[in-house]
Order: structure tokens, then C-alpha cells, then sequence
């Protein structure tokens, strides 16, 4: 019983050693107006195609998201994070391509991997919020209750970091987000090759009304895009099918269009 704690002990001393050498959370957006000043809050990036479906045109920094669904859509946001500058965390998820989110413009040296995080994952999410710009937290099933969500959503807050949960039951969250995979192009009947993953996302939070977009995860001169289709964002009706002629794109590189299947697995 003892060596377990201990262990547990120098696994958090180990995770703040290693965020004290990280840049304070926002600092390289110090000289951005006081909060006071501005009419939305400051908001994490996120793949430019799901900006115009967020509140905020991102995940606003300081708040908690409940995320359910098909993982392409944490993939994308540690891409869009690490890859503008910011540092962010994955906790109790496994079995997350990394793979699939280095394909979509991840930054993996910005990136910390706790894939195992023990008895109380809330815990050690709470520690890297210290420091990170985005943690995204796995729950594998476990009910939170209303006083832990109150604690972890405090110090989501005052340390201006965003916390994304998933896999769970979890209360309180401001912004519930669900991905699902729609269908997939490139297949025929027995042959062909996966090109695309055609996904609907749907954002409902407690100031706005829910919302629908489509979206497709695809390849296109070498490269795999986000794409969303205009005129399929929709407010409050039922998700459609869309292609692939969408007006916003976040592009990432990947060599092989078959690397798609990857995030189709996820």
C-alpha cells in the first residue's frame, strides 16, 4: 500500500518538474487587451472549419467541455493547439492516436502523454491544468461527482487553462460537444480505398442555441483537410450528409491518402 503511494507521489513530483520548465499558460498572448475590454472570452484555437460552430470560435480558455463521440475531433483540437505554439496534455485515453493527430499538424514536443493515470485521473488532471494550455481528460466511465466538478472547473478558471472530458458522466459543463462518424468515401463493393470520414458534430451550451455541422476529414493534393460545408451549418435541425466542396479547411500534412484510415479508426 505503501510503495503505491509513494509511487503515485513521485509521479506528480515528476509532472511538475516537468511543467516548471514550461512557459507560463497564455504568455505568448500577454500583450492581448485586458479581458475586461473584449465582448467574447479568449478562446483556444481549434481546426479553422469548426470555428463559426463554437460560442466562441474556439474552446474559451478557462472553462470545462464535456466531449462525446468519435476521438477525430481531440485529435484535431491537440493539433490545432500544439500547432500554434500552445502545450496541452492527454490523460487516461490509451488507446488516442497520437499518430493520427501528428497528421493533423500536432506538435508531439508540446505534448504530454499520461496514458495510465491511475486510481484518481482527476488528480492528476488538476495538476497539469497548473501549467498547460489544454488537458484533455478520459474518464473510462467514471460518474464525477457534483463536488469534484466544482473543484476542477475553480482551477480550470484561475489557471485560464481549458479542461475537455470525456468518456464519462460529468456535470456542471458549460459546452457539450458530440462527434460522430456520418459514413466514409472511397470504398466500393469489395475494393477501393478509404479517402474520407464524413463526420456530423453537434455543440449545445447553456447561452446558445444547439447546432449542427458536417464535416469530412479527407486527403486532397497530399495533404488531409478539415472541411465543413457552409451551408450545412445549421441551428437545432438534423445532421445531413456532406461533401467534400466545404469553403473552410485547417490543412495537415500526411504523405499517403490511406493515412485517413487512421482517423477513421478513431
Amino acid at each position: 500500500m505503501g510503495s503505491a503511494a509513494e509511487a503515485k507521489r513521485q509521479q506528480l513530483a515528476e509532472l511538475r518538474r516537468r511543467m516548471a520548465a514550461i512557459p507560463a499558460c497564455g504568455v505568448e498572448s500577454s500583450a492581448s487587451a485586458p479581458v475586461a475590454a473584449q465582448p467574447r472570452r479568449e478562446a483556444l484555437p481549434v481546426p479553422a472549419a469548426l470555428e463559426n460552430l463554437l460560442p466562441e470560435g474556439g474552446l474559451a480558455k478557462g472553462s470545462v467541455v464535456v466531449h462525446s463521440g468519435a476521438s477525430s475531433l481531440l485529435s484535431g483540437l491537440l493539433a490545432a493547439v500544439t500547432g500554434a505554439g500552445g502545450h496541452a496534455a492527454v490523460v487516461g485515453l490509451p488507446r488516442l492516436g497520437l499518430l493520427a493527430a501528428a497528421e493533423m499538424g500536432a506538435r508531439l514536443d508540446r505534448l504530454a502523454v499520461v496514458p495510465n493515470a491511475g486510481d484518481d485521473p482527476l488528480e492528476i488532471a488538476s495538476v497539469l491544468l497548473d501549467g498547460l494550455d489544454l488537458v484533455i481528460l478520459g474518464l473510462n466511465g467514471l460518474s464525477v461527482p457534483m463536488s469534484r466538478t466544482r473543484v476542477l472547473a475553480a482551477r480550470a478558471r484561475g489557471k485560464n487553462s481549458t479542461l475537455v472530458v470525456t468518456g464519462g458522466n460529468w456535470s456542471g459543463s458549460a459546452l457539450h460537444i458530440d462527434t460522430r462518424v456520418a459514413g466514409y468515401g472511397g470504398l466500393g463493393r469489395g475494393c477501393g480505398r478509404l479517402r474520407t470520414v464524413r463526420l456530423d458534430v453537434s455543440v449545445r451550451g447553456r447561452s446558445a442555441q444547439p447546432r449542427l455541422g458536417h464535416f469530412v476529414i479527407g486527403p486532397a493534393g497530399g495533404r488531409v483537410e478539415w472541411v465543413s460545408d457552409a451551408h450545412s451549418l445549421e441551428t437545432g435541425s438534423a445532421p445531413e450528409t456532406s461533401a467534400m466542396s466545404g469553403t473552410s479547411a485547417i490543412s495537415v500534412a500526411t504523405p499517403e491518402p490511406l493515412r485517413v484510415a487512421r482517423h477513421a479508426a478513431s
